[in-house]
C-alpha cells in the first residue's frame, strides 16, 4: 500500500511535469516567429542625423527591369564631407532594407565609412554583413555597386574614381560575380548608368 503523502507528492510531479511541457511547447511556438522579425532587427542602429536637410538623388537598383531608377528625396545630412557621404549612402541602403525594396540587400548591412583622397578618389567602406549575405548573380551584384557609385557621384562632385573595401580589405569580388579588385570610373559608370534608365 502507497501512503498517501506520497500518493499526492506523486500527483503533484506528473501536474509539475504536464504544466512545464506545455509551458515549453508554448515557448518553442514563440520562437518559430521571432525569426521573421531578426531581419528589421538587424537594421543598424545609427542616431539620427544632424544637419540640414538636403535634396539628394539616389539611384535604386530595380532587379526585375534591370535598370537603375533616378529618384529624389530630402534627408538631413552632416556638413562634414566624409560623414556626409557616409549618412547618403547609408540612407540608400534604408531603400534596399525596406519590406517593399525591389532590390534587398542582406540585414545588417552597413556602411562602415566613405574616405575622400585628393578630392577625386573615394573609397567606399561596407561592413561583412553587405558582402557576406549579399544575393549572388552577375545583375544583381552590379546594380548593387552601380547604385553605390552612382549615388554617391550625382552627390559629390569632383569625384573621378571609386574603390569599394570590404571591413577595410580588397576583396575580389562582391559575391562571386562583382569586380571588386578595380577601381571604378566614374564617366564610364555614369555613361552605363544613362542606358540602364527606364525610357
Amino acid at each position: 500500500m502507497i501512503p498517501r503523502h506520497m500518493k499526492i507528492t506523486l500527483s503533484l510531479l506528473v501536474l509539475a511535469a504536464i504544466a512545464t511541457s506545455i509551458y515549453v511547447g508554448i515557448i518553442e511556438r514563440g520562437a518559430k516567429q521571432v525569426p521573421a522579425k531578426t531581419a528589421e532587427l538587424e537594421r543598424p542602429l545609427t542616431p539620427p542625423v544632424a544637419g540640414r536637410s538636403e535634396r539628394v538623388t539616389f539611384y535604386l537598383a530595380d532587379d526585375a527591369q534591370g535598370i537603375l531608377r533616378r529618384s529624389e528625396a530630402v534627408i538631413n545630412l552632416p556638413a562634414e564631407p566624409t560623414e556626409r557621404d557616409r549618412e547618403l549612402l547609408r540612407a540608400l541602403l534604408g531603400r534596399y532594407t525596406d519590406k517593399d525594396t525591389i532590390h534587398s540587400l542582406p540585414g545588417g548591412a552597413d556602411i562602415r565609412d566613405v574616405y575622400i583622397v585628393n578630392g577625386n578618389l573615394a573609397i567606399i567602406d561596407v561592413n561583412d554583413a553587405f558582402a557576406d549575405g549579399h544575393r549572388s548573380g552577375i545583375l544583381v551584384e552590379e546594380l548593387t555597386v552601380l547604385s553605390l557609385v552612382e549615388t554617391l557621384a550625382a552627390n559629390q562632385p569632383g569625384i573621378t574614381r571609386v574603390k569599394i573595401l570590404i571591413d577595410g580589405k580588397e576583396r575580389e569580388t562582391l559575391a562571386g560575380h562583382a569586380d571588386l579588385a578595380e577601381f571604378y570610373d566614374v564617366a564610364s559608370v555614369s555613361r552605363l548608368v544613362a542606358q540602364l534608365q527606364p525610357q
